[in-house]
């Protein structure tokens, strides 16, 4: 069964913390290859959860999606 709250989530996590990691990969002048990747990943999670997802999400969703992950975490 997919979640999609889950990989909505995961996605939206994983597609943060790239953002410092890209910032410091072109501070220190290299190629962000781990924070591209990182990006990618997280993109592909997000539109999963967008496709798994009947209607897809509105932007007012997206807080509720976490809410209910993070509930049952702290539920299981």
């Amino acid at each position: 069964m997919i979640d999609a709250d889950l990989y909505l989530v995961l996605g939206i996590i994983v597609a943060a913390f790239a953002i410092p990691a890209v910032i410091s990969a072109f501070a220190d002048s290299r190629p962000p290859r781990a924070a591209a990747i990182a990006v990618l990943v997280g993109g592909g999670l997000i539109l999963l959860a967008f496709i798994a997802h009947p209607g897809g999400y509105t932007p007012g969703q997206i807080p509720e999606a976490f809410a209910r992950v993070i509930a049952r975490l702290l539920n299981s």
